[in-house]
């Protein structure tokens, strides 16, 4: 049996890798190989992989959520003081919860990704 947590992990660097090279439909099939990956790695069947791939795909929806939210907040307090940091983080906010109901659909496409690798890796 592989590793659940190294594959998602691998998983998750590789949608990250591919979502950052291709914005906006890379996420998507950044997902699918992510999870396709991550299910190889887990071995343990199909369920396993598509466990593996959505831990994959959901780490990546929340941490940019988390990135996001803080940027945001640190870019406006540096340009616009308290109030321009209260501005920020709520703008940020808005981008993070974009960014968790992007993560949903990245964590399907991932548990997708990861059932198949999951049903070739047994």
């Amino acid at each position: 049996m592989g590793s659940l947590w190294l594959g998602a992990f691998v998983g998750f660097l590789i949608t990250l890798v591919l979502g950052f090279l291709f914005p906006g439909v890379g996420h998507l099939i950044g997902g699918l190989i992510g999870g396709f990956v991550a299910g190889i790695i887990a071995r343990g069947g199909m369920l396993r992989g598509a466990l593996a791939g959505f831990l994959a795909g959901i780490f990546g929806g929340i941490i940019i959520a988390i990135l996001a939210i803080l940027g945001l907040a640190l870019v406006g307090g540096v340009a616009g003081g308290i109030l321009g940091g209260l501005f920020g983080g709520l703008a940020g906010l808005a981008i993070g919860v974009i960014a968790i109901i992007l993560a949903i659909f990245g964590a399907i496409a991932s548990t997708i990704g990861g059932f198949i690798g999951g049903l070739l890796a047994r």
